[in-house]
């Protein structure tokens, strides 16, 4: 008992002296103890754990790399954060990172279109609540089919409006409708009208680069991945990016044989910011390939990635 209640006072002295800002005279008076026994406190809290510090350090960027970026693919903004002391470090200062850079140009945005995947439902965590309700979030390509998990189309653009008191519009379509009818038909469906008509609006969106492996992990899309993406060399794909394969150039490989669901490449390409975010060295090559191709004004990285892409440069 007499334990519990010197943890509970201590618990007190630390509350009184972080937060509400108490100096330790005043506080040595409200408790009736030395100034030094409340200094003692004060370790002993930090001590135990009853207390913990955390600071919240500017993340550090690599101006160099990011100048030399923005001349070579005529960038609005490269954003190479220097390398971390650990892989999970370095993820998690990029994520932290975007999300404060997707967050303040949301200020200056009107219709924002969210991509679909693990790195995009972490920077949409890492959002700060704020009421910004004369926005919209949209979906720009149809469902993933990912309708257990949270890294769904659907649930990430409600997850980010949600942040914000904004509204959103979904696609309840597939990412991918092979028939050529269907998908022209759909499109002109009252009910994703207004989905199609907001998308054509938008003034920023954000998405990860992947890979072909992003196709290859949904079993629908796996298996039937030649009648999706047409007669190309699984060699030939540098990366996928807004649903679609892309080689080291840029050069989109399926124009003749675009099956996806969702924004025209000609819309999305309209959009004055797109940002991508880029968390793994093995990317560079898709990272490369959007780069040369015009297909993203903005990008988010570090250093390993960057290095990569340079190595990419001079091997083709």
């Amino acid at each position: 008992m007499d334990n519990m209640k010197s943890r509970e006072q201590l618990a007190n002295i630390a509350r009184d002296y972080y937060l509400s800002k108490l100096t330790i005279s005043q506080i040595s008076k409200k408790y009736n103890l030395s100034r030094y026994l409340i200094t003692k406190a004060l370790d002993d809290a930090l001590t135990n754990g009853l207390v913990k510090i955390s600071i919240n350090a500017p993340i550090d960027r690599n101006m160099e790399m990011e100048a030399r970026f923005k001349k070579q693919f005529d960038l609005q903004n490269a954003f190479i954060l220097k390398d971390a002391d650990n892989t999970n470090e370095d993820y998690e200062n990029i994520v932290e990172f975007a999300a404060e850079e997707i967050q303040d140009m949301l200020h200056r945005s009107s219709v924002i279109g969210v991509g679909w995947g693990g790195t995009v439902a972490n920077v949409i965590n890492h959002f700060q609540s704020e009421i910004l309700d004369d926005i919209v979030f949209t979906q720009f390509m149809g469902d993933n089919l990912k309708y257990n998990s949270t890294l769904g189309a659907t649930p990430l653009v409600q997850k980010a409006a949600t942040k914000f008191g904004a509204s959103f519009r979904t696609i309840p379509a597939p990412l991918y409708i092979l028939n050529d009818s269907t998908r022209a038909a759909l499109q002109d469906e009252p009910a994703l009208i207004s989905a199609f008509t907001t998308m054509a609006k938008m003034d920023l969106l954000f998405a990860g680069i992947g890979t072909l492996a992003s196709v290859d992990s949904i079993p629908l899309w796996r298996n039937h991945r030649s009648e999706i993406l047409g007669d190309i060399e699984p060699d030939d794909v540098a990366g996928m990016l807004y649903g679609r394969p892309y080689d080291i150039n840029g050069r989109i490989l399926n124009t003749d044989h675009d099956k996806l669901f969702g924004a025209s490449l000609d819309v999305i390409l309209t959009v004055p910011h797109r940002l991508a975010i880029v968390k793994s060295k093995f990317k560079g090559r898709a990272l490369l390939g959007a780069l040369r191709g015009g297909l993203v004004t903005d990008f988010v990285t570090n250093e390993s990635v960057a290095n990569r892409v340079l190595l990419e440069m001079d091997r083709s």
